[in-house]
């Protein structure tokens, strides 16, 4: 049973093919993000130098089953999604979305480890939102338009997603959303839509993203993007360049997430353009900034499931998040020794973190309350 209800779901994601081995032109295209989820450690622009073989990119086709593009007609999107299914009809998918700028492969090191600690009772769907990654519109002609990228939008267009993946709620499999910075705010908002339409949410986990200091932090943005590089010579050194500067603590995770949000320089570039070119141009984005963490805090302690934040240091916790701690209103977790990328920085303990919280609250006896349902 267990087989049949696996091949059941992966015959969902028609052509899904495995991962590419990274050789050739193709390695450059297969992998995950960068970007302005309120990034840290942003450092000096990049120098010119020959690509250090110490920081080659790794093939995803490790940490996911899965990569292939899903139709998403109600949002006009082809959208990328990797995915490691449960093994069992009773199992439960963990539902990641990224960060501003990243993609979905910033959540592969974690994926691995839950799917191991889960003993495969918990998949990892992963995907590129709209405008990051591989994600394009299913009419060409969109691509070459400004990427609409407000809440409201990124939250309908993860509602769409699940419901195309998962036709029927009935039978769909139970749903754990988590999301990083500004993927947070997105789960946090269509976890109520994703429960009027009868999908089953074990959860919502959100990854280092606190509304009042986020909001705080939004006017230094621009000089943080004025210290980026414009680009690279080569995938090896934006990786190097992401570990350097402390940006991403993991170099292992880095050579797998970090070259996908980075793309050739089109065609007629100035010759004094880099070779490699930021996938997401985040300036554009900043009409958005605000409205993405306005009101978060308030929507993640009214969600009617459990809740979990997951920070990187307790002088994020804003005054609204302080007293619904006291209350009994989420499990906070705060992870040390990481930065704002904490998913990526330690992917075995943030593995450790969601695993717990799934058990603690997927298996709960009828009549006795979730965390956070106090």
């Amino acid at each position: 049973m267990a087989n049949l209800y696996r091949s059941a779901l992966q015959a969902r994601f028609a052509k899904a093919p495995q991962l590419p081995p990274l050789s050739g032109e193709e390695e450059e295209e297969e992998y995950e993000g960068h970007g302005m989820s309120l990034p840290t450690g942003m450092g000096p622009p990049a120098a010119y130098h020959t690509p250090n073989p110490a920081f080659t990119p790794i093939s995803a086709s490790g940490y996911f089953e899965q990569a292939t593009q899903v139709a998403v007609p109600q949002s006009d999107l082809d959208v990328r999604v990797y995915y490691t299914p449960p093994n069992f009809e009773d199992g439960t998918v963990i539902i990641c979305h990224h960060g501003a700028g990243y993609s979905g492969l910033t959540f592969a090191c974690m994926a691995k480890e839950i799917t191991d600690m889960s003993k495969g009772e918990c998949g990892v769907l992963a995907y590129d939102c709209r405008g990051h990654g591989k994600t394009k519109h299913l009419r060409s002609e969109n691509d070459t338009t400004e990427e609409d990228l407000g809440i409201d939008v990124l939250t309908t267009d993860l509602v769409n997603l699940v419901q195309a993946v998962f036709p029927n709620a009935q039978t769909a499999p139970s749903l754990l959303l988590a999301g990083h910075s500004l993927g947070g705010s997105v789960c946090v908002r269509a976890c109520p839509t994703l429960q009027q339409d009868q999908y089953r949410i074990t959860g919502v986990a959100v990854i280092d993203v606190v509304e009042e200091f986020t909001l705080e932090a939004l006017p230094l943005m621009h000089s943080l993007l004025n210290a980026r590089p414009e680009g690279f010579d080569s995938p090896e050194q934006a990786i190097e360049w992401h570990v350097k500067t402390n940006t991403i603590h993991n170099s292992a995770s880095a050579r797998v997430s970090i070259p996908g949000i980075i793309v050739p320089a089109p065609e007629g570039s100035p010759s004094s353009s880099p070779p490699y070119l930021w996938r997401t141009p985040l300036r554009s984005t900043a009409p958005y900034w605000t409205s993405w963490f306005t009101g978060l805090s308030s929507k993640f302690l009214g969600a009617r499931t459990a809740r979990l934040l997951v920070l990187a240091g307790t002088e994020r916790l804003d005054k609204e998040l302080m007293i619904g701690q006291m209350q009994g209103k989420f499990q906070l977790v705060v992870i040390p020794g990481v930065g704002h990328m904490v998913h990526e920085d330690d992917p075995t303990r943030m593995a450790e973190v969601l695993v717990e919280f799934w058990r603690r609250n997927e298996r709960v006896i009828v009549g006795v309350k979730k965390v956070g349902e106090l």
